[in-house]
């Protein structure tokens, strides 16, 4: 199936049963492919290369943690209140 970013946004619910029946959907941009949309297989992982499923933890995510060592962000909300506050808060 062809489809163009217009028809992404005006017949999403057509794509989304085209992906459904296991089609793949290649994006046109001015007439020529743009991108492929194809849908996912049942165990999760990608239909076109069999990697393994991603993580559904957070904890599970590479990031996770990444800024637990931070010294400014020991208390939260002061920290956010200070990012917060408007510029002429300061006067």
């Amino acid at each position: 199936m062809t489809t163009t970013f217009l028809d992404i946004r005006k017949k999403s619910g057509e794509i989304i049963r085209a992906l459904r029946r296991n089609e793949r959907i290649t994006v046109l941009y001015r007439g020529k492919p743009a991108a492929v949309i194809h849908p996912i297989d049942d165990a999760g992982g990608d239909a076109l290369t069999s990697t393994a499923p991603r993580p559904h933890r957070a904890q599970d995510h590479v990031a996770f943690g990444l800024w637990a060592k931070r010294p400014d962000l020991k208390d939260v909300p002061t920290h956010v209140r200070r990012l917060r506050r408007g510029r002429l808060d300061a006067l």
